[in-house]
Formats: C-alpha cells, sequence, structure tokens
C-alpha cells in the first residue's frame, strides 16, 4: 500500500465495507467515512501514536512460541495474582513482570492475572477506559512485549490470564459508533453506552468480541479471560452472548488442545453464569466472589459505609465460606430489597475470593491498602482466611509483603471537560467512602506515581535466600543468611515475615492432600462463636480443623469433634513474629493433643490448623 494513497472499499451482503491491497507490517493506516475526517481502525492491532492517531498493519503470527508442550492449568489448581501492568514495577511495562517471573514461582503463584490491556488514552490508567480491544497498549510493550511475558510465563509454569471489557468503551478515543450499532439505548451501563449484543444488528457487534476473546486464548497464547462486569451486558437472545463464548473456547480448549478458563466478575448472586447448560445456565467456568471479601473486610476493620453495611457480623463470613453467597434471598439494607440466591451445588472451585482488589481498594477515597488500617496478625488472619479457604485464592499485587503504597485511580485523558468530569464523578461515585477525605487527582502524575510498588530491591534480595521450607507441621527455620539481611527496620521485618507467611500457606495449599478438597462435602462449617470461626477440610485419608479468630482478645474454645486435635500451624507462633528474626533458631516446643471437649486457646486476631486424629489419618 502506497504511502498518503487513497483506495475505495466496497460493502458486501454482510454489510461489511472491505479491499485487498498488499501491505507490510509497519504500515500506517486510517478510514475515511463518508468525507469525514481520518479515523482509526476500530479492529486495530496497533496504535503506536495512541488512540487518536494511525493505526499499524502487524503480524501477530510472527513470533517464535516456544510454549508447545503448555496445556494450562486448571482454575480449581490456580493461585492467581492480579496485577497493573503499569504500577507493577518501575518499567511500567511487560518485561518489568517478566523479570519477576522467578519471583511469582518462589512466592508459589502460578497464574497472573493482568489488568485490561486494550490501548486507552494515554500511559496512565486501569485499563477500564480501553477504545481497542484488539491493540495491546503500546506503552506496556505492544503486541510484542506481551508475546514475550507469555511466552516465558510457560516456560516457566505460570498461565496469564488477562481483564477484558466487554460490557462498554472508553469515552476518549471511542470511534466504534461511527462504524456500526456498536450501542444500544435498550439499556444504560454506569460507565457509558450498552455495548449492543440483542439490539437490531447485534450479530456483527458479538462476531468483534468473540473474534477479540479469539484472538487472546489462540493466537496470543492467553490461558484465560476474567471477563469485567457481565452483569452489565444486557442479552434476552435466545442464545446468551456467554453461552455463545463458552461454545467458542470449548472449541478453541478442542483444536489448541490447552485449558482456557472464562471467569465472571459479577454483581449478582446468580449461579446461573456458571451453571452448565444442561442446568440452564451459560457455561462459565468461574465468577469472582466480592460479598466473601466484603465479609472479611468488615470482620477485620469494622467499616460499616457504603455497600460495607450489609456486613459486620462473624455469620457472614460463616455463610461466605458455607453457601459461597452471603445474600441468598434475604433482604439487603444497602440494595434495600431481598437479593441473591442459593449455589446450586457448584464445586468451590468455581469461585475466586480475595481480601483485596483493584476495585476494592481503588474504589476508596484514598486508594489505601489493608496495611494503612491493620496491624501485622491482621493482616496474616486476612491471608489465612482467603489462602485456607476451599475456594480459588486471588492476591492483590504487594499484598504478600504488605505494599504501603496505595492503589489510587488513575487516568491520562487529554480532553479538558472530560479530565474534569472524571473529577467530579469519583467525587460523587464514591461519596460513601471519601467523607472527610480529599480524593487525588486522577489525572495527576503523582498519583499515579504512589500506585508504584515500591520493594524492588527488597524483592530481589529475598529472591536470593533460603526461604522455610513447606511441609505439614511447620517448624521456625534456622537462617543465618536471611538473618543477615532482614531489613533493619521493624517495618521491614514486617514486610519479610509478611511474605514468608503467604509462601508458606501457599505451598500447605498446594501440598496438604485436604486442602485439595473443592467439593461441598469436604466442607464443614461449624457455627460461628462469639468472634471465631471453625471449619473442617477433608477428604477421605486427610482432615484439618482450623480456627480463625476475629477479636482483639484471646478466646478459649472446646474441641467440638470426637477425635483430638493436634496442632500444626498457629500465625501466632514465634517463626511468624518479628521478634523471631532476632533470634532465627528458636523453636515451638510440641504440644500435646487436645482430646474431645478439652478447650484450646486461639491467640488475639490468629489462625490455627489442628490436625484431626494424626494416629489414623496419615499426614
Amino acid at each position: 500500500m502506497l504511502p498518503d494513497s487513497n483506495h475505495l472499499l466496497k460493502k458486501d451482503e454482510a454489510g461489511y465495507w472491505k479491499i485487498n491491497l498488499p501491505a507490510a507490517p509497519g504500515t500506517r493506516y486510517q478510514y475515511r467515512l463518508d468525507d469525514g475526517e481520518p479515523l482509526p481502525d476500530p479492529a486495530s492491532f496497533s496504535q503506536p501514536e495512541g488512540v487518536h492517531g494511525p493505526s499499524e498493519l502487524i503480524d501477530p503470527t510472527h513470533f517464535a512460541w516456544t510454549d508447545e508442550a503448555w496445556t494450562g492449568i486448571p482454575l480449581a489448581n490456580m493461585i492467581i495474582y492480579e496485577l497493573h501492568p503499569g504500577s507493577f514495577s518501575q518499567h511500567h511495562n511487560f518485561d518489568g513482570i517478566l523479570q519477576k517471573l522467578d519471583y511469582f514461582l518462589d512466592l508459589g503463584i502460578n497464574t497472573i492475572e493482568l489488568m485490561p490491556l486494550g490501548q486507552f488514552p494515554g500511559e496512565r490508567n486501569w485499563g477500564y477506559d480501553g477504545v481497542f480491544p484488539f491493540a495491546v497498549q503500546n506503552s506496556y510493550g505492544g503486541v510484542a512485549g506481551f508475546q514475550r511475558l507469555v511466552d516465558a510465563a510457560h516456560a516457566k509454569g505460570i498461565a496469564i490470564i488477562i481483564d477484558v471489557v466487554y460490557n462498554h468503551f472508553g469515552p476518549e478515543g471511542n470511534y466504534v459508533d461511527q462504524y456500526g450499532p456498536y450501542f444500544t439505548d435498550k439499556y444504560h451501563t454506569p460507565w457509558g453506552k450498552a455495548v449492543n449484543v440483542d439490539d437490531a444488528w447485534a450479530d456483527g457487534v458479538r462476531h468483534y468480541f468473540l473474534q477479540n476473546a479469539r484472538m487472546w486464548l489462540e493466537d496470543y497464547h492467553v490461558d484465560g479471560l476474567r471477563l469485567d462486569a457481565v452483569h452489565a451486558i444486557k442479552d434476552f437472545s435466545a442464545v446468551h452472548f456467554m453461552t455463545q463464548l463458552k461454545e467458542q473456547v470449548i472449541d478453541i480448549e478442542r483444536r489448541t488442545l490447552r485449558k482456557k478458563e472464562l471467569i465472571a466478575e459479577l454483581d449478582l448472586n446468580d449461579p446461573r453464569y456458571i451453571n452448565p447448560p444442561g442446568k440452564g445456565g451459560y457455561g462459565l467456568d468461574g465468577q469472582w466472589v466480592d460479598e466473601f471479601h466484603h465479609a472479611l473486610h468488615v470482620l477485620l476493620t469494622g467499616e460499616k459505609n457504603a455497600y460495607y453495611e450489609d456486613f459486620g457480623d462473624i455469620h457472614h463470613l460463616e455463610k461466605a465460606f458455607r453457601d459461597t453467597y452471603v445474600y441468598t434471598g434475604e433482604y439487603s439494607p444497602h440494595r434495600k430489597r431481598t437479593f441473591g440466591t442459593h449455589v446450586d451445588n457448584n464445586p468451590y472451585s468455581q469461585f475466586v475470593v480475595f481480601s483485596q482488589n483493584h476495585d476494592q481498594i481503588g474504589n476508596r477515597a484514598q486508594g489505601d491498602r489493608l496495611t494503612a488500617s491493620l496491624s501485622l496478625e491482621q493482616l496474616k488472619l486476612a491471608a489465612a482466611t482467603v489462602l485456607l479457604s476451599p475456594s480459588v485464592p486471588l492476591l492483590f499485587m504487594g499484598e504478600e509483603y504488605g505494599e504501603l503504597n496505595p492503589f489510587p485511580f488513575f487516568t491520562s485523558f487529554t480532553d479538558p471537560a472530560l479530565i474534569e468530569a472524571v473529577r467530579s464523578g469519583r467525587k460523587e461515585e464514591f461519596a460513601g467512602f471519601a467523607a472527610g477525605h480529599e480524593l487525588p487527582d486522577p489525572e495527576a502524575t503523582s498519583t499515579f506515581e504512589t500506585a508504584v510498588l515500591s520493594l524492588d530491591a527488597h524483592l530481589d534480595a529475598w529472591l536470593n535466600q533460603p526461604q522455610p521450607g513447606v511441609n505439614t507441621n511447620p517448624a521456625p527455620q534456622s537462617d543465618s543468611k536471611a538473618h543477615s539481611i532482614l531489613p533493619s527496620t521493624a517495618a521491614g521485618r514486617n514486610h519479610l515475615i509478611l511474605f514468608r507467611f503467604y509462601q508458606y500457606l501457599i505451598g500447605f495449599r498446594k501440598t496438604r492432600p485436604a486442602m485439595a478438597g473443592i467439593t461441598r462435602d469436604s466442607l464443614i462449617v461449624h457455627p460461628a462463636q462469639g468472634p471465631t470461626l471453625c471449619f473442617e477440610r477433608k477428604i477421605p485419608t486427610d482432615r484439618l480443623f482450623i480456627s480463625l479468630n476475629f477479636s482483639g482478645e484471646t478466646v478459649r474454645l472446646p474441641n467440638p469433634l470426637t477425635e483430638s486435635l493436634t496442632k500444626i500451624f498457629d500465625s501466632a507462633s514465634p517463626q511468624w513474629q518479628p521478634a523471631s528474626s532476632d533470634n532465627p533458631t528458636s523453636t515451638t516446643q510440641t504440644e500435646s493433643p487436645i482430646p474431645p471437649a478439652a478447650t484450646f486457646e486461639i491467640a488475639p486476631w490468629s489462625a490455627i490448623i489442628f490436625e484431626i486424629d494424626p494416629a489414623t489419618n496419615p499426614k
């Protein structure tokens, strides 16, 4: 194709305008509609000059993949680490993630989830303002950088999930509606026009997003998609868009012989999205469960504003463990109506749980993490609650060592009116969280800079020291090398203790047989007693009894079982205290089994794991 040349496209029977021209990778091009201004391609693979500039031809098949033996990781086995590519490292790109793959392995992470990658305005954005779903953000490294990351991750045994946004387009650089009926007035979303998946000419719109999913999963070897806010995709077609998407993924799995996962973000307690078609469902593999987070968050922080008003009792967390959904038809004070239904015997492996994620941190007045308000003991309890649950655990970048920097909302728009609208909109939308606080300016470079993880140097040091071994009967480790390079401040010691705590529990989750139970009968939740929650994890050959104390007081509890209990883990033990770094060879005395009806103590804000009748249940 010659530079500065014009070519007339012809319309086919399906309404698409086409032309065949010789062109080479690197060629820049635009479309002119009805003698209007030149516009970029809504299905562009590359936007090197940003969302308003010309599109660029690239050849994504040119990459030399080396992951032929990779088959993927089932959702049930995933330990997910959510991160933002721009603020995860000082590099602000895919290479900064690639350089930390060994860190993820040492921590025990086997799945990285990236916030949205579709081209957005400027270089700073959470990604949900993307307007080119097929173009990988140029400031992150574009297609080539992303392919390098995926290939390298697979070589290390790490799966890659990406967050995709099929419910709306961002406000700046959004040209798709000039090309066709991509939006409908039948519905509305909080973020802009509703995507047209069931109105006139919806077939082409659905095909657009189905091809986008196919690109990520097949062309770029991605292992799964986290589907943003699927409840905002309004579809009353006979065949729901989610069903059509799942059918396509099944076909991709068949052809590639690789497992591909579809995980929904869903603000509805409705298992229809994850039930199989035979039960009237859409067949998605899993969903995020915000209510687990809310029940845990309020117990740890005492906050009761905005949607947290629906939570605050230990019984809410008890229900989150037993039933997954907390509201299953009860009246919700926040929604001012009855809400939710019961899961349909769905395995726990269909539900992703967390103590923090980008939304639950960033949608706060200051974008503050749990580290801003909780003690080390409370942070360890939050980690234990998530990692000892039967659901799929997700960590948000930095929580594993207690990152102190916040994660506020940030943008880099260019339209002054839009910038002001975003500023005022944030203040109005999150007024329930912002009382008495000034929201950070989303457009300020300094707001983005505060979100960048801060402990690169310490993390590199930790990678070079031996870590505690993972076994079923933990004991403090003697590690003189680790002792010699521990951070000199109390806060630094807390970071390292928390990192090792996460590392240990992730390893325990992977290796302890009872932790592999995912069916509803593999978990027994005991009625909550005061501020404590107790539950059993079990398979036929292994049983565990776990106690969590959500109070600042020591609690004494009876052994409710007919078998003896032997303690094998206690988050309050010396090895998980900063003081232990001054005496790394200290050990915990072996405790006698607790017979039936006898009592045991659980320290404030702590978690204990017992082995049930170890004489008859081998380790």
